[in-house]
């Protein structure tokens, strides 16, 4: 059986994931306005969005149903 490498994360997968919008935002505001430049800003969008929603779920607002 083969014995699984672990790897420990440093960085959260939220700082990681903002990192990563930033640093695609950064390489889609060099490109021109293409096909290309909008699905690198879309995959961004998504993952801000996912970002913000885990933010949302961890908020102390929100009560789970009785």
């Amino acid at each position: 059986m083969f014995k699984r490498r672990r790897y420990k994360q440093q960085m959260t997968l939220q700082d990681r994931l903002s990192a990563w919008v930033k640093q695609v935002q950064q390489q889609a505001s060099k490109l021109p306005p293409e096909p290309e430049r909008d699905a690198l800003l879309k995959k961004a969008r998504r993952a801000d969005v996912a970002n913000h929603l885990q933010d949302w779920a961890k908020s102390p607002g929100l009560q789970p149903p009785k």
